[in-house]
């Protein structure tokens, strides 16, 4: 057995989190090992976020030119994906290489590792024949896989996940979307767009089941609008594959045909990889469970997706945020000097490192202490066109809580410049009644997600509402929904 390198972090998964972390305690002057087995990264900036935005912006640049009938005069347009796809490699992926993001990790002062670490008992990971012995903490950011439904037939397919969404150099004629949450719509109406004839399944009686019905029947409308043939309430049985078209079997006989399958139902931890059993965690969970300083076991700490409170990638920065001060505040109260055996990094210049990173005040202006991770106002938007923005607690959520619910909704056409814009959309708020504040709220519209920023504000700092209604909302804004939704509160 390899004899353990004493080091005083070990960051396991280098997505955005763990990215984040790894750096931070590394420029604290901590020594960090990284140790990622896929890209540096994760999947945001090569299969998520960015590269799915670049097709996003270029699909609504489409739909854009194609409104100008009727606005101001005539156009044609002529899809093509070859700009996309090359700006996907080019631009945001270098074509799915991380040598730019690890030189990026090491010129931090962090060490970097390739491979699968794995929990080898307290304090302990090891990589292949490497271990490593972490002074101070492991910090846990290995993420999240898709969730591939166990269906008759399919492991057996070609069937796409949204990596190979992301990497398509060549549109199919036809696809077959299985999921109507964020990722699926999003992706459909991008290759809607581009010509491709789109079918949704979806197992629920809508899409965004996870968002307000309101802001269901807006996306659907608009996806349909596109070309997109959505059907909800169908629970796929079987997939097939002829060696050119798939087909999936629902009960009743349904059968849906397509060039393409994308599996777009979810995702999930994948706990049983990372030896949790060897420090006393169970690891049959969906995903790892952790405190509000994201702490998972006693000097174990865990990062974005894995902790299932949102796979966002602003969730793990801020999630990233807290492990880092947290882990620095650990070692100032434990640390007094430099290691003795000379094995691992001096560590006095962590020791102070916790004020210094904070501008001297801490966290969240929390002086010499660390925050706590709040997801009360956690916001999220869905970027089909229009966005589906939302934060908090849904209209459903709240009542199961039992707040005394009041509810306003209005069309994003009761504010000017939604009936100049004739863009679909609505504000919803959710208030406490009691307590006269936003539990949570939705925007519906052209720029949905921007207007979010401001109920976000609202849902988080408890804004009591008589103050909200005695704002004043620029005109002619999108936003100016916000003040006729506040109107409508009952």
């Amino acid at each position: 057995m390899a004899e353990p390198e004493l080091v005083d972090v070990v960051v396991v998964g280098l997505g955005v989190g763990g990215e984040e972390v790894a750096g931070k305690l590394a420029e604290a002057g901590l020594s960090v090992v990284g140790i990622e087995r896929d890209l540096v990264g994760g999947e945001c900036p090569y299969w998520g976020c960015i590269p799915s935005k670049m097709m996003i912006r270029a699909a609504n640049a489409l739909a854009e030119a194609r409104r100008v009938d009727g606005l101001a005069g005539t156009a044609q347009v002529r899809p093509d994906w070859a700009p996309v796809a090359r700006r996907i490699r080019e631009e945001a992926t270098d074509t799915w290489d991380d040598r730019a993001a690890v030189d990026r990790f090491v010129g931090r002062g962090g060490r970097f590792v390739r491979g699968s670490g794995r929990l080898d008992g307290p304090g302990r990971v090891r990589v292949g024949e490497q271990v490593f012995q972490a002074r101070h903490g492991i910090v846990l950011g290995t993420g999240t896989r898709p969730s591939i439904p166990p269906l008759d037939g399919l492991a057996d397919t070609p069937y796409w996940t949204n990596r190979q969404a992301i990497e398509v150099e060549e549109l199919p004629a036809s696809l077959l979307v299985l999921g109507a949450g964020a990722i699926g719509l999003e992706l459909a109406q991008v290759f809607a767009r581009f010509g491709v004839a789109v079918t949704v399944l979806e197992a629920s009686d809508r899409v965004l089941a996870v968002e307000e019905p309101e802001a269901s029947e807006v996306a659907a409308a608009a996806l349909r609008a596109d070309g997109v043939e959505i059907r909800t309430g169908v629970r796929a049985e079987r997939v097939d594959h002829d060696g050119g078209r798939f087909t999936v079997r629902a009960p009743g006989g349904a059968e849906f045909t397509g060039d393409r399958l994308l599996v777009v139902t979810g995702r999930r931890a994948h706990l049983d990889e990372l030896g949790l059993d060897t420090v006393g965690v169970a690891a049959d969970q969906r995903y790892l469970p952790v405190d509000d300083r994201l702490r998972a076991a006693a000097g174990i700490w865990a990062v974005g997706d894995l902790t299932g409170e949102g796979a966002f990638t602003h969730v793990a920065m801020y999630q990233a945020a807290i492990v880092v001060a947290d882990l620095l505040d650990h070692v100032r109260h434990t640390e007094a000097g430099p290691d003795a055996s000379g094995t691992a990094s001096a560590v006095g210049g962590a020791v102070g490192a916790l004020g210094a990173a904070s501008g001297g005040t801490g966290p969240a202006g929390v002086s010499g202490g660390v925050p706590r991770a709040d997801y009360r106002a956690l916001p999220r938007v869905t970027f089909t066109d229009p966005e589906v923005g939302a934060v908090g607690l849904t209209e459903r959520q709240a009542r199961d809580r039992g707040l005394n619910v009041q509810v306003g909704v209005s069309p994003l056409e009761s504010s000017t410049r939604g009936w100049i814009h004739r863009g679909d959309g609505l504000i919803k708020l959710v208030a406490d009644a009691d307590r006269g504040v936003l539990v949570g709220a939705t925007s519906v519209g052209p720029a949905g997600g921007e207007v979010l920023s401001g109920l976000a504000v609202a849902v988080h700092a408890a804004v009591p509402i008589s103050q909200l209604r005695h704002m004043i909302y620029a005109y002619p804004t999108f936003h100016r929904a916000v003040e006729e939704a506040l109107r409508a509160l009952r």
